[in-house]
C-alpha cells in the first residue's frame, strides 16, 4: 500500500470477525475482514470492538465507513488497514440475495491458488467438512480468564465514559477437518466468533450435549447444503509478504449460497 500524508476514507462489507484476543499492547482487539465496492478485500486491525459504541459495532454483512492509514510498517499486506476508531459508521447490510453474485469471484479452489494469487484473505469453499469440539485443559481456561480480568483491571478496556466487562473465553475449542476441490484434507483451528457464539447460545438454551448437535446441524447440514464458504487470513507475521511461507488462520464458517458459473462473468 503506497504511503500517504494523512488518512483515507474506505467503505467495506464485513464478512470477518475473529474471536477477541489480548494483543501486545495489552488491549483486546478483533481482526476483522471485508469487501469493499470494488470486491477487494480490505483487513481492519486492529479493532477494540467490544469498546465501540453500540451503534458503531457491526455484524456479518453489514456495511461500514471509516477513515484509516496503512500500518505502522509491521504488516506488509497490501489489503490491511488501521482504522481511525472514532471515524468508524456501520450503515445497510447487504441484502441475502445480492451476497452470492456480489463475492463469487473471490471464491478460491483452495488456498493454494490464494498462495498463487498472493492473496492474504480468501474464500474457500469445501467439499466436506466435519466440525469438532475440545474441552480446554482447566488451566488453559483459567489463564485466559485471568488475563482478560486483568486488561478491564488496569483500565485498558475503558472507552467513552463506559466500562466494558472482561471478555469471557469459551470453554471449547473448535476444530474443522475439511477437503477441498482436489480432495486434500486440511484441519484447522476455527477462531470465527460466529461460531463460538453459536455454541453459548445454544449451550444456554439447551445444555452442552443438544449445543452441540444443534452447532454441527447448523454448520455440516443447513450452510453445507445452501452454500458454505471458509473464510480466511493469513497469519500477520507467517505470510509470503513477510518472506515466508503462508500460515492460513480459519476466521470465518459462512454460509454463501451456490451460484452458478455464469453468474461469476462480469
Amino acid at each position: 500500500m503506497a504511503q500517504v500524508s494523512g488518512p483515507m476514507s474506505d467503505e467495506c462489507m464485513i464478512l470477518i470477525k475473529a474471536q477477541p484476543h489480548r494483543s501486545s499492547k495489552y488491549t483486546e482487539t478483533v481482526c476483522c475482514a471485508g469487501v469493499g465496492r470494488d470486491r477487494k478485500w480490505r483487513r481492519q486491525y486492529p479493532v477494540p470492538f467490544r469498546i465501540l459504541h453500540e451503534d458503531q459495532q457491526f455484524k456479518r454483512w453489514q456495511w461500514i465507513k471509516y477513515d484509516f492509514v496503512p500500518p505502522a510498517g509491521t504488516d506488509p499486506r497490501h489489503e490491511s488497514q488501521r482504522v481511525l476508531q472514532e471515524t468508524l459508521v456501520s450503515t445497510s447490510i447487504m441484502k441475502r440475495e445480492e451476497r452470492a453474485h456480489f463475492l463469487a469471484p473471490l471464491v478460491r479452489s483452495s488456498t493454494e491458488e490464494a498462495d498463487a494469487n498472493r492473496d492474504s484473505l480468501a474464500l474457500v469453499r469445501p467439499k466436506r467438512i466435519v466440525l469438532r469440539a475440545h474441552d480446554k485443559p482447566k488451566d488453559d481456561l483459567e489463564y485466559e480468564t485471568r488475563e482478560h480480568k486483568k486488561l478491564a483491571d488496569q483500565g485498558s478496556l475503558f472507552a467513552m465514559d463506559r466500562q466494558v466487562k472482561p471478555f469471557t473465553p469459551c470453554r471449547k475449542r473448535f476444530t474443522l477437518d475439511w477437503v477441498d476441490v482436489n480432495s486434500k484434507s486440511h484441519t484447522h483451528v476455527c477462531d470465527d466468533w460466529e461460531t463460538v457464539t453459536a455454541f453459548e447460545r445454544f449451550d444456554r438454551l439447551y445444555g452442552e450435549e443438544r449445543a452441540l448437535r444443534e452447532l454441527r446441524q447448523k454448520y455440516e447440514q443447513q450452510y453445507f447444503d445452501a452454500g458454505l464458504v471458509l473464510g480466511f487470513s493469513t497469519h500477520s507475521r507467517r505470510n509470503i509478504e513477510y518472506g515466508s511461507r503462508n500460515q492460513w488462520l480459519l476466521v470465518g464458517l459462512i454460509r454463501l449460497d451456490e451460484t452458478n458459473q455464469a453468474q461469476m462473468m462480469f
